[in-house]
């Protein structure tokens, strides 16, 4: 009967093994477009923009009712942010098909 010890061992080298293995194929799967394409702005016009849409009329009513307690929590543009102003950048401020991925690839493009 193997110790648990020799067991252990063994595991690691095999999830090493596995994740050195693994490794090249991840990063050359990782594909980077500049302009989205007509299928995400289609995406984003008939199922995104109303969703965060609805969100920021969510985010707003939340914030409403939570501001006296972020009064007295002293964190009132913290709500503010995370609640309305971040939804609403998404719905009105984002380009149309944009995502996080075309948002570095543009943000690293002008560094």
């Amino acid at each position: 009967m193997r110790s648990l010890k020799s067991t252990f061992r063994s595991v690691m080298v095999a999830l090493s093994m596995a994740l050195f293995a693994a490794a090249p194929a991840v990063s050359q799967a990782q594909t980077v477009t500049d302009r989205p394409s007509g299928l995400e702005m289609t995406g984003d016009v008939l199922l995104v923009r109303p969703l965060t849409l609805v969100a920021t009329v969510i985010g707003t009513g939340l914030f409403v009712v939570s501001l006296p307690f972020s009064a007295l929590g002293g964190n009132v543009g913290e709500a503010g942010s995370t609640l309305v102003a971040t939804p609403f950048k998404a719905t009105f401020m984002r380009c149309l098909g944009c995502s996080d991925k075309h948002l570095s690839t543009a943000q690293s493009a002008a560094e």
